[in-house]
């Protein structure tokens, strides 16, 4: 055990830190192997590689997430700033290189090769984004002549037009909540904010008309006997099967034929296997995580780090609402991972990355200063109210 007199920087990283939330992560992060283990085999063997090859990796991403996760939240909110500008000035230029040098994938390209390496520049470009959001917003609160707000819709603007030119509409919706959000956080009237969902709206409108495979979706969703359906059949299938407790480890057959099935559907081969009970702890774990953030969120004094923290968690929450809601039919197919379960190293980083600066903006940090100051006014009081009624002592007087 750690002692609370100990004055090492991980004893103080230890009493401050939210423990309950850390361990929620890690019981992701658990959930993740085991059921990369049930759903990747299948997938590994389709493509000819050896049964364990993506369990094998899941397990190698989890090293230096965990790292990530547990080295960003010994951070102050200074150098996470710092930090996350560093991110998205370089996350951004490798989204616009995407367009370029991006190997094209379903028509989208969203992914580059570097030394040897495949990431996903957007995955990191989101907790960037939502730090210097949340930054602009928190200065916006202190210097209202400051320029804010005009320069956070400027970055939005620039994000999205990156995010839609691959195009990725899951990413560049989940990027227009959690802005609205913050926006609708920091004060501003709620015309601004119904005039920004108008524009999601036609924007959304457009990519319907204009990108073909986004219609496909859409039409499938709202019609399912407009084209194949197959995959979203089968993982809400998988529910059916599963009912309650699971056909048992090993005992489910949807990995078996859906393609993500260690990605995109993981939810749903952890409810066929596991059932719909392991589903709702899945659930309450995430809900538990963001709830929590949240309510941190609400007592931090802090403009930047109040709305930081909320912005993560609504980030973290959404994207996890996505994947399920995919999985059981409540929305349109997109391709957006399960946090910290999925089989994916940019997520898997990126995720860590952001939850554990999550974990440094909620640290209990004692208001000291604004204590003294406290006291120091009360003594001040006290004396004043002692001179108007001649009870200074002698001598104090000249």
């Amino acid at each position: 055990m750690v002692s609370r007199v100990e004055r090492t920087p991980f004893a103080a990283w230890w009493w401050t830190v939210d423990r309950l939330t850390l361990a929620a992560m890690l019981g992701l992060m658990l959930a993740g192997i085991v059921l990369s283990l049930a759903a990747s085999p299948p997938v590994a063997a389709r493509l000819g590689l050896e049964p364990f090859y993506f369990v094998n990796r899941h397990i190698l991403f989890l090293i230096p997430a965990i790292a990530v996760l547990i080295a960003t939240s010994f951070l102050p909110a200074r150098h996470i700033r710092r930090i996350a500008l560093v991110v998205f000035a370089v996350s951004l230029v490798l989204v616009f290189m995407t367009l370029i040098y991006g190997a094209e994938v379903k028509g989208a390209r969203r992914w580059l090769t570097l030394l040897g390496v495949s990431i996903q520049p957007s995955e990191f470009l989101k907790p960037a984004f939502v730090i210097l959001i949340a930054w602009l917003f928190g200065e916006s609160a202190r210097r209202p002549e400051m320029p804010a707000n005009t320069i956070a819709l400027g970055l939005l603007a620039i994000v999205v037009l990156g995010l839609v030119m691959q195009p990725d509409f899951g990413q560049t919706m989940l990027i227009l909540a959690v802005w609205g959000a913050l926006f609708f956080l920091a004060g501003m009237r709620m015309i601004w904010v119904a005039g920004l969902g108008g524009v999601a709206i036609v924007g959304l409108t457009g990519a319907y008309f204009t990108v073909p495979h986004v219609a496909r979706r859409i039409k499938r969703f709202i019609d399912p006997a407009s084209g194949d359906t197959f995959n979203i059949d089968q993982a809400v299938e998988s529910f059916v099967r599963g009912g309650w407790f699971g056909r048992g480890p090993g005992e489910g057959t949807v990995k078996r034929i859906l393609p993500e099935s260690h990605t995109d559907f993981v939810f749903a081969v952890a409810a066929e296997e596991f059932g719909i009970a392991l589903c709702l702890v899945l659930l309450l774990l995430f809900a538990f995580i963001v709830l929590r953030a949240l309510l941190h969120a609400l007592r931090n004094h802090d403009p930047f780090q109040r709305f930081a923290a909320a912005g993560l968690a609504i980030l973290f929450g959404l994207q996890s609402a996505i994947n399920m809601a995919v999985n059981a039919h409540l929305i349109p197919a997109k391709g957006m991972t399960l946090p910290f379960v999925s089989y994916g190293g940019s997520s898997m980083i990126s995720l860590a990355w952001g939850m554990g600066m999550l974990l440094a903006l909620t640290r209990e940090r004692p208001r000291t200063d604004f204590a003294s100051q406290d006291l120091a006014s009360q003594d001040l009081a006290s004396q004043d109210l002692a001179s108007q009624n001649g009870l200074v002592p002698a001598g104090s007087a000249a």
